[in-house]
């Protein structure tokens, strides 16, 4: 009688145990009366077309000589030859100075191919991430952003480009566009945007 008391009584205490545990554990909670319910498998990590699959940046000198500017790279998608790259310069007070998008085959540089013919989607994707991680290198950045021996070029907006080209110390960045063009931006300070000053 005594053995077969023993490992009911032990059950008994176990039991207690347990119960003790999960009030304690709901009277913490947080959530206590939600109950937790796993992502569905097929609804867990999805990408979406505004997923970061990739984020490059730097700070520089460009809107104010007395702080530096944020310049981010995004690249956004559900995979990365398709995706969105997003080209962003926020100031030290958080305002966004350039939102900028084009296609993320803008920034293959077939000269990172061996043979861009036979190229796979795999060696355009490690091409275009090398891209990135090559765009806000040290010498696409210049200063004067317009130098004084350039004559006027053929931009849209003049005033913005003279209002650079009398500031120097204005800073300038390069980069290639979506068309495969090269672009130089600036900051007009005394027209408080970022511009472009060549194309």
């Amino acid at each position: 009688m005594k053995k077969l008391l023993l490992p009911v009584s032990f059950g008994f205490l176990l039991m207690q145990a347990s119960c003790i545990t999960t009030e304690r554990e709901s009277a913490t909670s947080k959530n206590a009366d939600r109950v937790f319910t796993p992502t569905p498998e097929g609804q867990r990590a999805r990408l979406t077309p505004t997923s970061v699959l990739n984020a490059v940046r730097t700070s520089h000198e460009f809107s104010d000589p007395k702080s530096k500017d944020q310049f981010v790279l995004l690249l956004q998608g559900t995979k990365i030859i398709n995706s969105q790259a997003r080209f962003l310069i926020i100031n030290s007070k958080g305002d966004t100075l350039r939102n900028e998008v084009m296609p993320a085959t803008a920034l293959l540089d077939e000269r990172e191919l061996e043979d861009p013919q036979a190229a796979t989607v795999r060696d355009k994707e490690i091409a275009i991430l090398k891209s990135m991680n090559g765009f806000f290198q040290a010498d696409k950045f210049t200063s004067p952003a317009v130098p004084r021996s350039m004559q006027a070029t053929t931009v849209a907006d003049q005033d913005a480009w003279q209002a650079v080209r009398e500031d120097n110390r204005s800073v300038g960045f390069d980069y290639t566009t979506s068309d495969g063009r090269e672009r130089r931006i600036a900051y007009a300070r005394k027209l408080n945007k970022a511009v472009i000053v060549a194309e």
